[in-house]
């Protein structure tokens, strides 16, 4: 993907990413926490953490080829590899919503999982999710800086 109506896809698909990441982050947390939120928000949140684990390989695709386009700037460089990491952080997002739509299913069943297992997945979920919007933040930092510092005053 290069280009969507004639701006770089890049530039585009980041501003998605960088709202529904830590959304989803939040979401996550919330629904390992408060069982009431999970009754409700576990499956629009599973979807979330499966839709930012796909649109996340596409944006950084689509950063490549604008870096390509770019002439490969040395300022982009710290950006481009924060932002091939990003895929290791959204991923367990999307394992962390999976257990914990598991652990409703379960509930749903009249099998409940147990206090310490869904404390376990509550931990998975506020580490990955802290983890997920902490990567997001570099990442668009260093992009920012990139743009602002470098690319635009050449």
């Amino acid at each position: 993907m290069s280009t969507i109506n004639g701006l770089p896809a890049h530039v585009l698909l980041v501003h998605v990413i960088v709202v529904l990441i830590p959304l989803t982050a939040g979401l996550l947390i919330l629904c390992a926490l408060w069982p009431a939120a999970r009754a409700r928000l576990i499956w629009p949140t599973a979807a979330l953490a499966a839709g930012v684990t796909v649109l996340t390989p596409v944006t950084v695709f689509a950063g490549e080829w604008f870096q390509k386009q770019l002439g490969f700037p040395p300022v982009v460089d710290q950006h481009a590899r924060l932002g091939h990491q990003m895929l290791y952080f959204v991923a367990p997002l999307l394992v962390s919503a999976a257990l914990l739509v598991f652990a409703h299913m379960r509930q749903g069943r009249g099998k409940p999982a147990g206090r310490a297992v869904v404390a376990v997945i509550a931990l998975i979920a506020i580490a990955a999710g802290g983890a997920a919007a902490w990567q997001t933040y570099r990442v668009g930092d260093s992009g920012a800086h990139a743009v602002w510092n470098g690319v635009l005053n050449h």
